[in-house]
């Protein structure tokens, strides 16, 4: 990331914690708060209970440090690392009552991030470097920054981070505009500096897109004997331009698409499917 995309990402995380601890009412505790004396310190550990890669670090230390901004913590692993099952990844030292009211929220994060890290990073694996593994905008709702760097953890690749970032002619633009023709000259003759891709269902539609010269195409639920003439019929053009597929990718279909050769595959499951990974906050002692 640059300077000002971390800036951004920070701002972001810190929100983000802001209203999780928020929605879980940490301040009123009452479990903790009625257990817990206020000078009790305590120690903890973030264990990975199966394999996976590391994510939402930052997240998972600004949690604790909400609600205890003297607290110690120590990582033995970093963004983006391999973890293996079993495996004591961060060591948590501070006020015993912040660590029981900022555990679990804590823990979410890093379960969701780490989750979509661990998706991506076997999409990576199944690609063997042939192509881009890129993720969507199908993102939760207000996470979208923190959910696509946990994609960047894995190996992958962020699309378009927002509506304003690329301007991708899909299905319904084109049924808004007329044709394929018509809606890439709206933008064009709008946004002239902006690059474009076009979303096509069939070959014949990616014949009316060539002429074009736009920037990306992106081949939408192709079967394997389409993409490879798509990509044989794009290789041909003197200006071919970026080959994307989306559409019900799984991890052997990506494998085969990888073959094909295309440039990037777009995945909406990074984000929107993941599943969590397998987490736990054990408090060691207390005094």
């Amino acid at each position: 990331m640059t300077h000002a995309e971390d800036a951004v990402y920070r701002e972001a995380a810190r929100e983000a914690v802001r209203r999780a601890l928020l929605e879980d009412r940490a301040e009123d505790d009452i479990t903790t708060l009625a257990i817990v004396r206020k000078e009790a310190r305590a120690t903890g550990r973030l264990l990975f209970r199966e394999p996976a890669v590391l994510a939402g670090t930052f997240l998972f230390d600004e949690t604790f440090r909400a609600l205890d901004p003297g607290v110690s913590i120590e990582w033995s692993r970093g963004e983006g690392e391999k973890v293996d099952g079993g495996e004591m990844v961060a060591r948590v030292e501070g006020s015993a009552s912040a660590l029981l009211r900022a555990e679990r929220v804590a823990l979410n994060f890093v379960m969701r991030l780490s989750g979509i890290a661990t998706l991506t990073a076997r999409f990576v694996e199944a690609a063997e470097g042939r192509v881009e593994i890129l993720d969507t905008r199908k993102t939760t709702p207000g996470l979208r920054i923190l959910e696509k760097a946990a994609v960047r953890a894995g190996g992958g690749m962020n699309h378009r981070m927002s509506l304003a970032d690329l301007a991708l002619i899909k299905e319904n633009h084109i049924a808004a505009a007329g044709g394929i023709r018509a809606a890439v000259d709206a933008v064009r003759r709008a946004n002239p500096e902006i690059a474009i891709e076009v979303e096509v269902r069939n070959i014949e539609e990616l014949e009316e897109v060539l002429p074009l010269r736009v920037e990306r195409v992106m081949l939408d639920n192709f079967d394997e004997e389409a993409i490879r003439a798509a990509v044989a019929r794009i290789r041909r053009e003197a200006h071919a331009p970026y080959i994307e597929i989306s559409g019900g990718m799984d991890l052997e279909k990506a494998r085969a698409a990888a073959a094909l050769g295309v440039d990037g595959i777009s995945i909406g499951a990074l984000t929107h499917s993941a599943p969590a990974a397998n987490v736990s906050f054990l408090i060691e002692s207390g005094s």
